[in-house]
């Protein structure tokens, strides 16, 4: 997260994180979560790039 630079912006990105790993099945801890797989991390990732392309074509429709 090295590039947010205000807290709002962090938690937004944690908020958002933690839907994300809600909606793939993956419970993340706040804080430190080093015990995920590589598949888990790999899902919530996924999870939010495909979030992310979804909120792009939906505000791109005109």
């Amino acid at each position: 997260m090295k590039g947010i630079t205000t807290d709002q912006g962090r938690q937004t990105l944690d908020r958002f994180k933690m839907e994300a790993a809600s909606e793939v099945g993956v419970t993340l801890k706040n804080g430190y979560n080093g015990d995920l797989t590589s598949r888990q991390a790999g899902s919530v990732g996924g999870q939010m790039v495909k979030k992310m392309i979804d909120a792009y074509k939906l505000g791109n429709k005109q």
